[in-house]
């Protein structure tokens, strides 16, 4: 494990801040890296109002979207709402027909089959489309390079309004409306928002026009911040406003079909990290296993004996899929050794009987144990399909690009993307992808790294300290959780490994004669003859405060710890 400290910024800037927020270094400097550098910003950032959040129709093409809405509404024409079978399309699904359901009983979802029609808009939507005489589809979390598919549906005369935050290609389609702030004519202020933020913005258009305030808008934002946290998009700007209330309405009046997800956590306050790992699993689950209408139906169901049910449907489809991902990676991890590929730059592997709707997982399972860029492929009809896992600062969409002659077709970005290709070109492929990854990835690239935000003394802790610092939640990219570097701490002597296999450290931490702390190191039973005998060793951790029985305490999240 690399550890990379980062660079102290300008310590101006840090000064002038600590004096206008009147806030230790500590903070300030935390503050710094993370781009703030003045009392408004700072106050953004501590302090995120609704009222941050930017004028809807400074993105281009809103007007003519709130106009064909507001007709279509008028007309009484059948509006077909369709997206992704992922969290962030289900919920983006979910949060625009549930609005427009308040004016108009002739709309309806539409999310595509993962295993007949795959990501995107499809030809087999569009003909559903015509042959129930919808006469416009709002798209959402995919449509902007579907040109072909939105020529065919203006033949048969049905409207597109495309609501979408990938990277366009050089032709946008000719929709009535393509609303995605990364076109390069689009100078809306935040262009890093979510399928379902961009939902939002639609829907906070035409709710202006209806003269509604945004608070008539709160109850919406539950779906809004789960897609956020599961789309792993920038913690920042508007982004970081709507996850904050989003996380006040999962923590206070969640909609029925979260609340059945969340009933059984004992926790009296959720987290982003929660959504992550608690709720957006479980909506996944649906399109992985089943079909992402069942996400769909429960997050549209306002009947909370109905959406437990709906609940306890997708909690099976969700014990099913972490069967099937654990089966499957030690499937994959078997192949690897029994080819001996141990040691290659690249992982490759293929099966055909894998379950597609869990190979991404099982992808990043495989990158955690073997650090490097890696594909995993499976049968999909006549051809292999395959997700893509990259590791930090290395462009696995670069690298596939390179190997393009052996593929059907492939998408995504840096760090992750799809593939298709013909099953004979299976081993050219994972040939020539190796080569590649061997000619360009730098080998430091290989080596899993921390990135430490600052070194500290464990007498910095303190209640003002850790309040401040709970006041920078929402975490994700751009403001992750901090993470400290504390040199000379030792053991009191509680250390012990925890876990089935011992694969979890516990230990009670002090440094020089400072306050002692409980220390939990997941995945660190390895380094336990480290810490015996109060030897000394340098320790990096995040500081968690742990509920239990009511009482709350300090806890220090170990991320490495080294002699």
């Amino acid at each position: 494990m690399r550890w990379n400290l980062k660079p102290k910024p300008d310590q101006a800037l840090v000064e002038k801040l600590q004096s206008e927020l009147k806030v230790d270094p500590i903070i300030a400097t935390l503050l710094v890296q993370r781009g703030i550098k003045n009392y408004d910003e700072a106050r953004m950032f501590f302090r995120p109002s609704l009222d941050d959040l930017h004028d809807p129709y400074l993105m281009k093409d809103m007007d003519k979207a709130v106009e064909r809405i507001e007709t279509a509404l008028a007309n009484e024409e059948k509006i077909l709402v369709f997206g992704d079978y992922d969290v962030d399309g289900t919920s983006a699904v979910s949060l625009v027909s549930s609005y427009l359901k308040n004016y108009s009983p002739n709309i309806a979802t539409y999310i595509p089959d993962r295993y007949n029609e795959g990501y995107g808009i499809s030809y087999l939507g569009i003909d559903y489309a015509e042959d129930n005489e919808f006469s416009l589809i709002i798209a959402l979390d995919c449509g902007i390079k579907s040109i072909d598919h939105i020529a065919y549906a203006n033949q048969k005369n049905i409207d597109f309004i495309i609501c979408d935050h990938h990277r366009p290609g050089d032709e946008l389609p000719a929709a009535v409306a393509v609303l995605d702030p990364k076109r390069k004519d689009c100078t809306y202020p935040y262009d890093e928002l979510c399928g379902c933020g961009i939902g939002f913005k639609l829907v906070q258009a035409l709710a202006k026009n209806q003269g509604e305030g945004i608070s008539t808008l709160l109850p919406y934002l539950d779906l809004v911040a789960t897609a956020i946290a599961a789309d792993i998009v920038p913690m920042t700007g508007e982004n970081r406003v709507l996850a904050k209330f989003g996380l006040e309405i999962i923590n206070s009046t969640p909609r029925p079909g979260i609340k059945a997800l969340i009933q059984n956590i004992k926790k009296t306050n959720l987290t982003i990290t929660d959504v992550v790992f608690v709720i957006a699993p479980r909506i996944n689950a649906a399109g992985r296993i089943k079909h992402g209408n069942e996400a769909v139906a429960l997050l549209t169901e306002y009947n909370l004996k109905q959406a437990a049910q709906f609940a306890s449907e997708i909690e099976k489809h969700n014990t099913e899929r972490k069967d099937l991902d654990k089966n499957i990676t030690e499937e994959a991890l078997l192949q690897i050794i029994n080819n001996n590929e141990t040691n290659r730059f690249s992982t490759v592997v293929y099966q055909e009987d894998w379950h597609k709707g869990v190979i991404g997982i099982v992808a990043s399972r495989l990158t955690e144990t073997y650090y490097r860029p890696t594909i995993v492929f499976t049968k999909s009809g006549d051809k292999l399909a395959a997700s893509a896992r990259s590791v930090k600062d290395f462009d696995v969409y670069n690298a596939l690009e390179n190997c393009a002659m052996h593929l059907e077709q492939f998408g995504g970005h840096m760090y992750a993307a799809g593939m298709t290709l013909k099953e004979e070109n299976y081993e050219a492929f994972k040939a020539a992808f190796e080569q590649t990854v061997q000619e360009s990835i730098h080998p430091d690239l290989l080596i899993p790294e921390i990135s430490i935000d600052l070194e500290i003394n464990f007498s910095d802790i303190n209640p003002k300290f850790i309040r401040l610092l709970n006041q920078f939640e929402p975490f994700g990219p751009q403001n992750m959780t901090p993470i400290f570097l504390s040199k000379n701490v030792y053991d009191t002597g509680y250390a012990k490994p925890m876990g089935q296999k011992d694969e979890h450290l516990k230990l009670f931490v002090k440094q020089n004669n400072s306050e002692g702390y409980s220390a939990i190191g997941f995945g660190l039973g390895a380094k336990l003859n480290e810490v015996k005998n109060q030897s000394r060793f340098d320790m990096l951790y995040c500081i968690d405060e742990n509920e239990f029985n009511g009482t709350v305490s300090i806890q220090l999240r170990m991320k490495d710890l080294k002699n």
